[in-house]
């Protein structure tokens, strides 16, 4: 992989939210982005033939993240009555709820301008795929700040297990959990797993290319 391109240095004085838009601005500056893709896809496909879930909500890429829907879809047809959920904000409680999707249904965008299904079923997943920002130790994820995704876990029961998609450079040795983040179970990057939570009583494959 070659390395994204030399951006200002950041500040380390752990301004989150300058490090969110760096790490945005050289993952949407990846000149290999496409090929880090595929090479995701592969990962993904093979994370998800271990596992036993049939109800997996996601999320509609933006920001240059990666797109986990043509993976999901590939094993929504492998066996009946797989379920496949993108999220749709709840304006009260700025929770999310996961309505099923696959291709071509009816969509419609949120108030963020971010494609939702339309009137489709809503489900409880047992699954999340989570994009990341950025990433750390521990299975910390950095987000785009709304807090959405942290006030969703901590309300789901039973609580879906969680997996975040990114990309290397995401990686932030230095990033620690605040008081209101949820840990990620397992996180996936281009060259396999990057973190399994060993007490998840789950054995962590071996994903590496």
């Amino acid at each position: 992989m070659s390395s994204p391109p030399s951006l200002p240095p950041l500040d380390f004085s752990k301004d989150k939210t300058l490090l969110r838009r760096q790490l945005q601005a050289e993952r949407q500056s990846l000149v290999d982005r496409l090929q880090r893709a595929q090479y995701l896809q592969q990962v993904l496909r093979v994370w998800l033939v271990t596992r036993k879930e049939t109800a997996i909500g996601a999320y509609w890429p933006i920001k240059g993240e990666f797109d986990a829907l043509p993976a999901l879809y590939r094993w929504s047809e492998a066996e009946p009555g797989r379920r496949i959920g993108l999220p749709v904000i709840d304006r009260e409680t700025k929770q999310l709820r996961f309505h099923v999707w696959w291709p071509g249904c009816p969509m419609e965008e949120d108030a963020f301008g971010i494609p939702k299904p339309k009137d489709t079923e809503s489900f409880q997943p047992e699954m999340l795929l989570v994009p990341c920002v950025g990433y750390g130790p521990g299975g910390v994820r950095l987000g785009y700040g709304g807090g959405f995704y942290d006030r969703t876990l901590a309300a789901l029961q039973p609580r879906p297990y969680t997996v975040g998609l990114a990309y290397t450079h995401g990686w932030v040795p230095w990033l620690k959990a605040e008081p209101h983040d949820v840990p990620l179970d397992a996180i996936l990057n281009e060259d396999g797993l990057a973190w399994h939570n060993p007490d998840s009583g789950d054995p962590a494959p071996d994903l590496k290319r």
